[in-house]
């Protein structure tokens, strides 16, 4: 499939996403959905870009300190500064990434970003389709299962209803993984029942799976996993670091948005790593 090929007529969750964060690669659709949607949801500009910036800290922790060499991104989206396989190989030059997505834009873009990369790759899946990535060929050149592994959900974890089985999905590869592999998640969560309902609402009558979920029902889906110090957090709280890298600015379009999440905390962004014993 060519660019010129991919339906610009709903909006994507990656794309959405990747305008947030300055990104290019994206249709009016997709703008047009934030802009019509920002002004009942204004905390979703702070959020994406916290876990973004949340990402970064998350994988330098799994490779200075967890020692991990070797990366699933699942739901990766577009690329931007500072992906996965950016961060990991700038502590650990030898560090593999496989990233999974199944949006066909994140798909060409990525590969371009990617071409002659072999300790990289990107690979045609659905994350809830977890038997399709493990069985992968370029899984399996990728990921040696007999070492400690890092599986990313970050900010999808409210794409996976709770008729997909989540459980499920976040375990299937970990339960193969030997002890010392990580998880790291993150999902849109509120202790405000209305307004998760409305959100979930808005984002599927658009055609983008959702389940807005609480903190402890996040917590419910991470059982048997030890959650790294400070736990399961307000990413914005997860071993936050001032001197990281910054991202590209915010679309002038919806750069007003930007500090609204301090004036309403409803909708945030939770998550952490977790450690398999």
């Amino acid at each position: 499939m060519t660019i010129d090929e991919i339906p610009d007529d709903i909006p994507t969750s990656a794309r959405v996403y990747g305008w947030y964060l300055g990104g290019k690669d994206n249709y009016e659709v997709d703008r047009q959905f934030a802009i019509e949607h920002l002004p009942e949801f204004p905390e979703g500009l702070d959020v994406t870009r916290a876990n973004r910036l949340f990402l970064y800290r998350a994988v330098r922790y799994l490779v200075q300190d967890a020692g991990i060499k070797q990366f699933i991104d699942m739901g990766c989206g577009l690329p931007t500064d500072d992906n996965v396989h950016q961060v990991a190989q700038r502590f650990a030059p030898d560090a593999r990434v496989v990233y999974v997505d199944i949006d066909p834009i994140v798909l060409i873009h990525a590969r371009a970003l990617l071409a002659g990369d072999g300790s990289t790759t990107v690979i045609t899946a659905d994350m809830r389709d977890q038997d399709t990535i493990l069985n992968h060929e370029d899984t399996r050149r990728l990921i040696d299962f007999n070492e400690p592994v890092a599986v990313l959900f970050l900010s999808v974890g409210h794409h996976l209803p709770d008729a997909d089985d989540p459980r499920r999905i976040l375990s299937t590869i970990l339960d193969r993984a030997v002890s010392g592999s990580h998880l790291a998640f993150s999902q849109a969560v509120t202790e405000n029942a209305a307004r998760g309902a409305d959100l979930q609402a808005r984002m599927t009558g658009a055609g983008i799976p959702w389940q807005t979920r609480s903190r402890a029902e996040v917590d419910a889906l991470m059982d048997g996993l030890v959650p790294v110090d400070p736990g399961l957090v307000d990413v914005e709280d997860w071993r936050p670091d001032p001197g990281q890298p910054p991202l590209a600015p915010a679309p002038v379009e919806i750069a007003h948005f930007l500090g609204a999440s301090k004036l309403s905390r409803d909708i945030r962004e939770y998550g952490g790593v977790l450690r398999k014993p």
